[in-house]
């Protein structure tokens, strides 16, 4: 097991890789700062640990610029409970509190082993070709993803379009993950889940006493996902007011954090979505047509799910084994009148509301098969 240490106390950091480094099974590689290893990660790392308080980046906002990548133990020696939250919600799979044993991180080492030796298991029967992360196959998602791949070759903006719930967050991955940027971080910002007043912050980052509560400085999206991908989900939602910076940004690949003048280059390739009419949007005026012209030099229509009608079933399948696995409940299938309701059906809220449809299904259904009357779908129709 290959794991990285990220801490920027010397003593600390020597003494995890003195300690770990006398478990045969354990290939440690420390890393002074949050930079520096966001630059040598690569795919061959199975784990990281890391500080929360280090000086540049601190271990949430490296945590966040991981997006996933890796399974991560933060050790901290300044707990709080909002940290602890902001870790969970992260992902993070363990949550140490300093001074600790050694057998204390050895057995949470153990514990992320046992996790990924379980999905690894799991993903050899259903890796997806491409490096897709898709279940299912139908003529109107090869045509899009087709597309997909040979966009993902270039540097070129990209603006995915399509309803909500078709998977957007999904191709983006995708797009991500067949990229000569796949090593470098993937970052994801839904414009619409932000208060206006906090947008551009998170987008640019801000240094301390830029504002009241900014107490120490932190930076934004574009510098996390430096060298990587920036997904800007929800693009037609953005303010307009803040929509020329973020152009300005585009144009000339630096941002400028809140409360500085110092300029910082970042290298990012932009991956953009909305479920809108973003071309009404910019006939009333409320959204930039430069902005469109810079975001959406290739935009990508995701067909709705009910024009894939050949991947409900293996999605819903795939679905139903998650959830069963999750619950650790005994082995389900759907009879073959609830695949019938399910191709039947319109989905409107597509691939989101598909897989609450069968969590809900496999939670409140009796026994080992899923019926038609299990999946509620009359009283949606």
């Amino acid at each position: 097991m290959k794991i990285a240490i990220v801490e920027d106390d010397i003593n600390m950091r020597k003494s995890l890789e003195i300690a770990l480094g006398d478990y045969d099974d354990f290939e440690v590689k420390t890393f002074r700062n949050a930079k520096e290893a966001l630059k040598k990660l690569d795919e061959s790392y199975d784990l990281v640990i890391s500080d929360i308080t280090m000086p540049g980046m601190n271990g949430i906002e490296f945590v966040e610029a991981l997006n996933g990548r890796y399974d991560v133990i933060i050790i901290t020696g300044n707990a709080t409970l909002g940290r602890a939250i902001e870790s969970i919600r992260l992902g993070v799979s363990d949550f140490l509190t300093k001074p600790f044993e050694v057998e204390t991180l050895v057995e949470a080492i153990r514990r992320s082993q046992k996790v990924q030796a379980r999905v690894k298991k799991r993903v050899k029967k259903d890796v997806p070709t491409n490096n897709s992360m898709f279940y299912g196959t139908s003529e109107a998602l090869e045509k899009t993803l087709n597309l997909a791949y040979k966009a993902a070759k270039s540097d070129a903006s990209i603006l995915l379009l399509g309803e909500s719930g078709v998977g957007k967050e999904l191709f983006a991955k995708t797009i991500h993950n067949n990229s000569p940027r796949k090593d470098k971080p993937f970052v994801a910002i839904n414009m619409a889940a932000i208060p206006e007043n906090l947008i551009e912050s998170e987008l640019f980052g801000f240094e301390k006493g830029a504002f009241t509560d900014a107490f120490e400085a932190k930076m934004g999206k574009f510098e996390a996902a430096n060298g990587g991908t920036l997904f800007l989900d929800e693009i037609a939602e953005m303010p307009f007011h803040l929509q020329a910076k973020l152009l300005r940004a585009l144009q000339e690949k630096v941002i400028y954090r809140l409360g500085s003048t110092k300029g910082v280059s970042v290298d990012v390739r932009i991956i953009a979505a909305t479920n809108a009419d973003i071309k009404t949007k910019m006939q009333n005026q409320e959204f930039r047509e430069d902005l469109y012209y810079r975001i959406a030099t290739i935009p990508i229509h995701i067909p709705p799910l009910r024009e894939r009608k050949d991947e409900i079933i293996p999605i819903a399948q795939k679905c139903l084994e998650d959830i069963v696995e999750k619950y650790d409940f005994n082995p389900k299938a759907f009879s073959e009148e609830a695949k019938e309701k399910m191709i039947e059906y319109h989905w409107p809220g597509n691939i989101r509301e598909l897989i609450a449809v069968v969590e809900r299904a496999a939670i409140l259904s009796d026994g080992d098969t899923i019926s038609e009357n299990d999946l509620f779908l009359d009283a949606r129709i």
